[in-house]
């Protein structure tokens, strides 16, 4: 979803003249970027990085909530109290809704947002060995947790947490010591990000119908789709109203 979203704003604005900037949150209402060209946008992990000519970045995160949305450049934006930030230029205009994150650094101190950051799962410094010694550093702590720290590895959500520990037979709450081929598991993670890139819904199961979509993610209650046991959800970690998990308790023991 990060990923297609730095794509859908790198079409829309690099290389354009910015003709608009309109920042809808308290601590850069008076932020004016006009003028400015766009040089790229990037996704690091779950972050986006929209840099300018003028030696500032634009950093959001979309958090659970938010999103992008492409329009074209014909009359004001909505007056919507989702908007957070407006990005314009003579054709098109990138809105952001929900976003969790809107902030300006120097694009030389990037690294002060993303510098934490493990490897990125969708990136050109993906490391699979780092993202497993980073992973290792905390041998008891639950699997599910570390899969979600973004400083292990970047770009793990909720769904690709459980989905990938679902196909691996791994209980979410089983130490990362336990929990089998560390480098096998971090490579399917890629591979179902990489094969999802590019679509609007996610699809893990290969089925993209309607409820069928993936094996136990948003299915809690319902029969595991291997064995016929009701797929269970709970909370794991901090903020556990967010980090939420779905596993089958027989085909992933604990």
């Amino acid at each position: 979803m990060v990923w297609r979203a730095a794509r859908q704003l790198d079409a829309a604005l690099t290389g354009h003249v910015l003709t608009r900037t309109d920042f809808r949150v308290p601590r850069y209402a008076t932020a004016d970027f006009a003028g400015q060209t766009v040089l790229r946008t990037a996704s690091r992990g779950k972050h986006l990085l929209t840099r300018l000519s003028g030696g500032h970045t634009v950093h959001t995160h979309l958090k659970m909530d938010g999103s992008w949305r492409i329009r074209p450049a014909t009359g004001y934006p909505p007056r919507d109290h989702r908007v957070r930030l407006v990005l314009a230029n003579q054709r098109w205009q990138a809105i952001g809704y929900l976003l969790g994150v809107v902030e300006v650094v120097p694009t030389d101190r990037e690294d002060t947002v993303v510098g934490h950051l493990g490897p990125d799962l969708l990136g050109p410094d993906w490391d699979q060995a780092e993202a497993v010694g980073r992973l290792m550093l905390s041998p008891e702590r639950p699997v599910g947790e570390a899969l979600l720290d973004q400083r292990n590895l970047a770009g793990i959500g909720n769904l690709y947490k459980s989905e990938v520990l679902f196909l691996r037979g791994v209980s979410p709450w089983r130490p990362v010591a336990d929990a089998g081929d560390l480098s096998a598991l971090v490579e399917l993670a890629r591979r179902l990000l990489d094969a999802n890139k590019e679509r609007i819904g996610q699809v893990t199961t290969g089925d993209p119908g309607r409820g069928r979509q993936t094996w136990v993610y948003g299915r809690a209650g319902l029969p595991c789709r291997r064995c016929g046991t009701a797929v269970r959800r709970a909370g794991q970690g901090q903020a556990t109203e967010e980090r939420v998990t779905f596993w089958c308790p027989s085909c992933q023991p604990d």
